[in-house]
């Protein structure tokens, strides 16, 4: 495997399992040295230790994105740790509760939006001052599908996966000339843990139906073009969205 992320050092939030667990452990096979962070400490450590027995350099760190004081904290640790920061994953985010806009309640519309939107703000913040002292860097953000289509009975997720694209825009835009690439990634729906482990159920079989390839999408192929995204192979893509997601928004 080509280790064409050699003396790069990555943050990858949400990266105890799921899309942000493959994130880590691609990285990390192509010689990123990773940061692992998570709400859940214990998970993001077996994470890490399946990438140093496989040879590779990580650590993990507990962090609750809701938090900018944490995050701010954690990029201090990467940079303390591994010497600069070059790579980031704004990966983190919940699904939040599955009801109509007019019965969320304001608890339940701020935990969405704090998670997965503003913690990509927060995270975004912290990140350029350390990339901008590396030398430059690059940011994916998970977005969504839902990024730029609706969905029911998702206010507050849809509205959180909007703005991270809008987010990421302005942010490409404001640091282009001091070499720091910003994009972001729709998948479509992905087998992760978000959507529960019991694949044979209707609710899956009726994602499954949604997209014109007839099946949900898996971490490592979400992970693979995040990858791309923040390689020197993208040296001329910024302030964009990507969609993985088997031909979901074609339709």
């Amino acid at each position: 495997m080509s280790k064409d992320f050699d003396g790069k050092v990555a943050f990858v939030t949400g990266g105890a399992s799921g899309i942000g667990e493959a994130v880590a452990r691609q990285l990390a096979a192509r010689g990123a040295k990773v940061v692992v962070a998570d709400l859940k400490l214990e998970t993001g450590q077996k994470v890490v230790d399946a990438i140093t027995a496989a040879g590779g350099t990580a650590v993990a760190i507990a962090v609750d994105v809701g938090q900018p004081d944490q995050l701010e904290k954690a990029i201090q640790f990467t940079v303390d740790t591994y010497g600069a920061l070059h790579l980031a994953v704004n990966n983190a985010g919940i699904a939040g509760a599955g009801k109509p806009t007019a019965d969320y309640t304001l608890e339940e519309w701020r935990k969405v939006v704090d998670i997965d939107l503003n913690s990509v703000f927060y995270s975004t913040k912290y990140e350029i001052p350390a990339m901008l002292k590396s030398g430059g860097g690059a940011i994916v953000n998970m977005a969504s599908i839902l990024g730029t289509n609706g969905f029911a009975n998702a206010p507050a997720y849809v509205s959180s996966k909007h703005g991270v694209v809008g987010l990421t825009k302005a942010t490409a835009i404001d640091y282009a000339k001091q070499g720091i690439r910003v994009n972001a990634v729709g998948p479509g729906f992905i087998e992760t843990p978000l959507l529960g482990s019991n694949t044979e159920s209707e609710m899956f079989a009726t994602l499954r139906s949604l997209h014109p390839m007839g099946r949900l999408g898996t971490s490592d192929e979400v992970a693979a073009l995040t990858l791309f995204l923040l390689s020197d192979a993208a040296s001329f893509i910024t302030g964009s969205y990507h969609l993985v997601d088997g031909g979901y928004a074609a339709q």
